[in-house]
C-alpha cells in the first residue's frame, strides 16, 4: 500500500473539511464539487510553491469555494446565529492563516470551524 505524502494528506483534508460544510448546507451538487475539486486544484500548486502554507489550505479552499459559488449560487455559508434581518454569509477567519473557522461579524461570533458547520446548523439549513 502506497502512503500519500504531507501535502496529498492536507489537500484530502481540505477536501474533506468543505465537502462536509457544503453536504451540511445540502448545497454539494455535482457542480459544487467541481468547485472544491478546481480549488484543490490549484492549491496543490500553490502550496508545491510554498510549502510553509500548508496549513493555510483548509480555509483557502473553503474560500474559493465560497467565491465560486457566489457567481452561481448565491451567498453560502449563510449564517445560522442571525434570525432577522438580510440573510448574509460568514466569513472564514482568519483569512490567512491555521485553524480556520466561520465567523459571523454582524453578530461577532465564531460559529464554527471549517468543517464542523453541521454541528452549528443542527445538520440541515434553514428552509
Amino acid at each position: 500500500m502506497e502512503s500519500i505524502g504531507p501535502l496529498e494528506q492536507t489537500l484530502h483534508t481540505a477536501r474533506a473539511r468543505v465537502l462536509a460544510d457544503l453536504a451540511a448546507g445540502e448545497v454539494a451538487a455535482a457542480d459544487v464539487v467541481s468547485m472544491v475539486e478546481d480549488s484543490v486544484v490549484q492549491r496543490r500548486w500553490w502550496v508545491e510553491q510554498w510549502p510553509e502554507g500548508a496549513e493555510f489550505v483548509v480555509g483557502l479552499v473553503a474560500q474559493d469555494v465560497q467565491d465560486a459559488l457566489l457567481e452561481t449560487y448565491g451567498r453560502w455559508p449563510l449564517c445560522p446565529v442571525c434570525g432577522s434581518g438580510d440573510p448574509h454569509a460568514l466569513e472564514v477567519e482568519p483569512e490567512l492563516g491555521p485553524d480556520p473557522y466561520w465567523v459571523c461579524h454582524k453578530a461577532g461570533v465564531k460559529v464554527a470551524a471549517v468543517g464542523s458547520l453541521g454541528t452549528a446548523t443542527g445538520g440541515a439549513s434553514p428552509s
